[in-house]
């Protein structure tokens, strides 16, 4: 793939539309009951994970709420990609302002996929003192290259082990803001 994102003209008519808008709306909204159940009377940290959980997030946190679930916003920003289609380092470019000690924290992701990423940031929030760290992600990639370590608490759709974009996920750094999930069909 070359360095250079694709228009979404190009894009799109080089895609398999893999999950449409009302089969994500679905998602989320059942995600949220789940979630909703899950922290009912509480006030948890809501850690939104820069850039790629921003759609999800943002409709998520309405969806609860919808049901009566105040949230208590922050967010951070780990990457391994840095506008590339294939994982690094962990490089950590914001850090959650909010004090995690003693807190339930949602991580809120777009897409779990090996799970490296999750896991470390996981970790980091327990680190701090968080009492409880939970998972939600938009998408998980079904394949066996996942970490063992670290798993989705509230999954939305899952997707094939496909170079995927679109609702949050990118092809470097463009094409987050499609409203439905897609996948090349080849190497742009």
């Amino acid at each position: 793939m070359s360095n250079t994102a694709p228009t979404i003209r190009q894009a799109l008519a080089n895609a398999d539309l893999l999950v449409d808008r009302p089969t994500i709306d679905a998602a989320i909204s059942t995600m949220a009951d789940a979630i909703a159940r899950d922290y009912a009377g509480e006030v948890p940290v809501f850690l939104t994970i820069m850039h790629g959980g921003l759609p999800f997030a943002g409709q998520l946190s309405l969806e609860l709420g919808l049901r009566g679930l105040d949230l208590q916003y922050d967010y951070l920003h780990a990457t391994r990609y840095r506008g590339e289609t294939e994982g690094g380092e962990l490089v950590w470019k914001h850090r959650p302002a909010t004090a995690l000690y003693g807190r339930r924290v949602l991580l809120v992701d777009d897409i779990l996929d090996e799970g490296l990423t999750l896991l470390a940031v996981r970790q980091w929030c327990l680190e701090q003192g968080a009492t409880d760290v939970r998972i939600a992600a938009l998408t998980v990639k079904r394949h066996d290259r996942a970490v063992a370590e670290v798993s989705a608490d509230y999954v939305g759709v899952e997707v094939p082990d496909r170079y995927v974009f679109g609702f949050g996920m990118d092809v470097h750094e463009h094409l987050r803001n499609l409203p439905a999930i897609y996948a090349m069909k080849e190497d742009v």
